[in-house]
């Protein structure tokens, strides 16, 4: 089965949506009008659903209602709020835009009723109901399908324990406020659930989108995750798994998941990785769990035409622009992030290929005519340099389908990740530096970008690293915290521009290392304990 066929197809019928609170999900069977009659399931629709989730913001496209009441699909898309709230919280992103709630993530000032975070903490739960609805009513329809359920279902609360610490649990719908499970607790739940689903799961394989199953997480998205869940042990648990992150990474490295290293009709292999045609363009055998995209089957706002649009303005990249006729000018880099190519401040005001030979590294993908380096005025979008890692461009040769949605899929989970998770386990392991197996993981990521390579990393110049090669995909708030850097004693020791609020950055209380659980849950929910510092 090839998923980008089902998009945008599933029957309303198949399901009801979700109504607003996690802890008020209604139940979502449906009581037949002739009770003699016997429902049967639409076990694809159902299924597809629980994938959909987080690259949709509903049944009927951009101009469709939200699944989530009471919100628009821009605000409670998965993929936009993961790059919010991982991004814009961080050294990395800023953006110029005064929607609700962006402020408050620029400067580090979120609350109990951030609309966003509200947004992001409800399309979480919104895609746990669908995976708990497929469990209970189509049990035994299909072994390999409900091991990947079970695994969007780890993966969604995966997110919540990172984003949230101590949050509602269940696994099956339920008439009753949910209890509130510690994140250590969670932490469990998610790795044995993980460990006995992943054998069950499709076999590791590189695939096309025009190959079955391209789209669908195999064995090789479990064990990343596992991997993941392993390098960020000690946050949410108090006792480090470095061993285990390296294990579990090391899967992947070995399997058929290889990082894509062919450039192609002057775009870098690197720049492939996020084009119009990575489905088709080679790239993809990278791709651990794409989400699909397609400029006619999926309109959406909230997943790679956000990250194209809001990054994008009409000056940029004139002789090849990034594929889509919306340009929002709203997201770009902050100082700190330029300055992980270019140390000495020295990033010229140049276009993007000039920029990627000045910096010796394909990955600094920016754009800095007519853009300030540092972001004096947060509101103004060339404050900043741009950054121009997404677009729809097409690097095999073609056009979009669409001149305005984009068909680029995004790539939640690809290998390079467990290059890095590989490289920082090792590097803990060994006393704050990489062996000469760490070492080989961080130089096959800097010779795929055409970068200086060396003999040994420390774990700060891995944590720079990180930064280089998954900006801008949600990872970089979590990545600081584990390091220290984000709230608490070593908070002051890493400074960004505008951190805190400050031009110039302050230091955070440990409290912002969790957001805030939203306030209406807590409202609702008498089973829950609100977050320290909230």
């Amino acid at each position: 089965m090839n998923l980008r066929y089902f998009k945008n197809i599933i029957p309303a019928a198949a399901f009801i949506a979700v109504a607003g609170l996690s802890s008020c999900t209604g139940d979502l069977d449906v009581t037949p009008i002739d009770p003699s009659s016997t429902m049967v399931p639409d076990e694809p629709a159902l299924y597809t659903k629980c994938y959909s989730n987080m690259a949709l913001q509903g049944q009927n496209g951009q101009g469709g209602d939200c699944d989530i009441n009471g919100l628009d699909g821009g605000t409670a898309g998965f993929v936009r709020q993961l790059f919010n709230s991982n991004e814009l919280t961080t050294d990395e992103a800023i953006c110029a835009w005064g929607d609700p709630g962006i402020p408050a993530f620029n400067f580090n000032q979120w609350d109990a009723s951030h609309p966003m975070l509200q947004g992001f903490y409800y399309r979480l739960y919104t895609g746990i109901a669908y995976c708990n609805h497929y469990l209970e009513v189509c049990a035994g329809i299909d072994a390999t399908r409900e091991a990947e359920v079970r695994f969007l279902r780890a993966l969604y609360y995966y997110h919540l324990m990172d984003a949230f610490g101590n949050v509602p649990f269940a696994t099956r719908l339920m008439s009753t406020p949910p209890e509130q499970i510690q994140r250590a607790d969670l932490f469990k739940w998610i790795e044995t659930e993980l460990l006995e689903v992943k054998d069950q799961m499709l076999a590791p394989a590189a695939r096309k989108d025009t190959d079955n199953g391209y789209g669908r997480a195999d064995q090789d998205a479990a064990n990343l995750l596992l991997a993941r869940l392993y390098l960020n042990a000690e946050v949410y648990t108090g006792t480090p798994r470095w061993n285990d992150a390296k294990e579990y990474a090391e899967k992947v490295i070995n399997g058929p998941h290889k990082l894509w290293t062919t450039k192609m009709n002057g775009w870098s292999a690197y720049q492939m990785l996020f084009m119009g045609d990575n489905g088709s363009n080679g790239a993809s055998q990278e791709a651990i769990l794409p989400l699909l995209q397609d400029g006619v089957k999926t309109t959406a706002w909230c997943t790679s035409l956000f990250l194209m649009a809001s990054t994008w303005k009409a000056d940029m990249d004139t002789e090849s622009n990034y594929g889509s006729t919306e340009i929002w000018a709203g997201n770009r880099a902050r100082v700190q992030l330029v300055a992980k190519f270019f140390p000495n401040n020295d990033a010229p005001q140049a276009n993007i290929k000039d920029m990627t030979a000045a910096a010796s590294d394909d990955r600094a993908l920016f754009f800095g005519i007519g853009r300030e380096l540092n972001v004096n005025t947060p509101t103004e979008f060339t404050s900043g340099y741009s950054v121009g890692k997404f677009r729809n461009t097409y690097a095999a040769g073609g056009s979009p389908h669409n001149s305005q949605f984009v068909d680029a899929d995004y790539f939640l989970m690809r290998s390079a990740e467990a290059y890095l998770i590989a490289a920082e386990a090792d590097a803990r392991i060994n006393n704050g530096s990489t062996t000469a197996k760490g070492t080989e993981y961080i130089n096959a990521l800097r010779e795929r970008a055409n970068a200086s390579t060396t003999s040994s990393y420390t774990l700060n110049q891995i944590l720079d690293e990180r930064s280089r090669e998954l900006y801008f995909e949600g990872f970089r708030r979590t990545d600081l915290i584990r390091y220290g850097y984000f709230g608490g004693d070593k908070s002051g020791q890493y400074l960004w521009e505008w951190k805190g609020g400050s031009q110039n950055g302050a230091a955070l209380p440990a409290s912002r290392n969790l957001f805030a659980i939203p306030a209406e849950d807590i409202n609702a929910n008498p089973n829950l304990v609100q977050n320290s510092g909230y």
